[in-house]
């Protein structure tokens, strides 16, 4: 496919999202001189921010609901993720032979550039930024998009083909690059814990939807495996590419681990240096296996050794991933409000020696609690609980053990005010839902802004 394919296309662009999820396509089908068509099931005072952002441009608003001409008589429909396969109006395009596409899936069509693929069920946001931020100390201009929120279909002009594009890559998105037959150059893969069963249903259904990211590699690509987790560790059969793992606990055949303070990276020949743990400012054991993970990405896209540890320690973190927010009162506030599992909460449990005042819980995505409630009653000192999951959480710590518990319902103001009076000096307050934020929030990234103004506005 190339960009002059689309002028004159009918196009319906479906699902323009509350925070621009189909805004960036729409604009850049807009100005290849497609004829576009943007529907969404809200109405336009819901998306109003979002269609500001298209303000000037040639295209038409079916909005606060669906039309069925805009699926049937299209030449081209754009999906974007939220919407799922079972839509009855993409059975009216597939019966209408009307192709299917996603903004994903335009851009590997159309990028000159080697993509590196990052995905996982944790921790995808921070490897993938980290990755770029390494392959920045390397002679290549390095660009980063995908689920991180970025679309990069309007700067394809500017994307060269000595360039390389590292893209954070959701299940949602690459279910349906296996529409295209395409994989990345490179693939990392980080984990595969349970997530996204609302719409996914069974772990096996989840894991064929992570697997397009290696399936259609070929000789001369490369996957880089995480060697840790049971499932993904069994992925090196698929795909056609050269095979190599990280690992936090020991040395592997070919690839990158953690061997006391120091990290090695091994492909043929004996270990070399690839950067110290004191390097990296990210806490947490987890963020030693994503930094394991960026790191290989990096030197599998020719950054040279040496250059790895001190661009690593440069690497400041990400907003709303265990990201400090203020002291007060001898007690340390965190905003980890990116953590909607509850392996990703763990994680962020695990990663403090200080006593911890949890605040937990949110929308339900129907996944196991049991877990997490085992880890709160072994590394909390008390727990805060919101939202449409407090009670299961509340079931999952009773189950493992006796921890002060306190539930806020829906008033976030409150449990911040409870986390700080459970708190003593010298403790932490974390902010770690294991849980999507969708029944008090409008996404994550507002979650954890509001937990931020509410932190800075306390009194001690």
């Amino acid at each position: 496919m190339r960009s002059a394919d689309l002028a004159g296309k009918r196009v319906t662009v479906m699902g323009i999202g509350l925070f621009g999820g189909g805004v960036g396509v729409a604009r850049f089908l807009a100005q290849q001189g497609a004829r576009v068509t943007a529907t969404d099931v809200k109405d336009a005072a819901a998306l109003a921010d979002s269609i500001a952002k298209l303000d000037g441009l040639p295209i038409t608003y079916h909005l606060g609901g669906h039309v069925d001409a805009d699926f049937t008589d299209a030449n081209l429909v754009v999906v974007n993720p939220a919407v799922p396969d079972d839509s009855p109006f993409l059975a009216k395009a597939r019966e209408a032979g009307v192709p299917l596409e996603t903004e994903i899936n335009l851009f590997f069509k159309l990028c000159p550039a080697k993509i590196v693929g990052v995905t996982g069920s944790n921790g995808k946001s921070t490897a993938a930024s980290l990755a770029a931020h390494l392959l920045e100390a390397g002679p290549r201009r390095a660009w980063l998009g995908g689920n991180i929120g970025r679309s990069l279909l309007e700067e394809l002009d500017a994307i060269g083909p000595d360039d390389l594009v590292v893209l954070e890559l959701s299940s949602f998105q690459l279910e349906r690059l296996e529409w295209t037959g395409l994989s990345p150059a490179v693939s990392v893969v980080l984990n595969l814990r349970p997530n996204h069963l609302d719409r996914h249903h069974t772990m096996a259904n989840y894991a064929r939807a992570k697997q397009p990211i290696l399936l259609h590699q070929r000789e001369g690509d490369a996957a880089l495996l995480n060697a840790d987790c049971p499932v993904v560790s069994t992925w090196t059969a698929l795909g056609g590419g050269g095979k190599f793992l990280f690992s936090t606990r020991g040395p592997v055949a070919r690839g990158a681990w953690l061997e006391g303070e120091q990290a090695l990276w091994r492909d043929g020949g004996p270990p070399c240096p690839l950067f110290r743990r004191a390097d990296l400012v990210l806490r947490g054991d987890h963020n030693v296996g994503n930094a394991l993970a960026a790191a290989g990405a990096a030197v599998l896209c020719g950054v040279p050794l040496e250059a790895i540890g001190p661009r690593m320690a440069a690497f400041r973190g990400l907003e709303h991933r265990l990201e400090f927010v203020r002291s007060l009162g001898g007690v340390a506030y965190y905003n980890d409000s990116k953590a909607t599992t509850p392996e990703a909460a763990i994680a962020g449990v695990e990663a403090f020696d200080e006593p911890v005042v949890l605040i937990a819980g949110g929308y339900d995505k129907h996944l196991p609690f049991d877990e997490f409630g085992r880890a709160i009653c072994r590394r909390a000192k008390a727990a805060v609980l919101i939202g449409a999951t407090a009670g299961k959480i509340a079931e999952a710590i009773a189950a493992h053990g006796q921890v002060p518990t306190r539930q806020a319902g829906r008033d976030f103001a409150a449990a911040v005010r409870a986390a700080r009076d459970l708190a003593a000096p010298g403790d932490v307050v974390l902010l770690s839902p294991a849980c999507a934020s969708y029944d008090m929030f409008e996404n994550y990234e507002q979650r954890g802004a509001i937990f931020k103004r509410l932190v800075r506005e306390l009194s001690s």
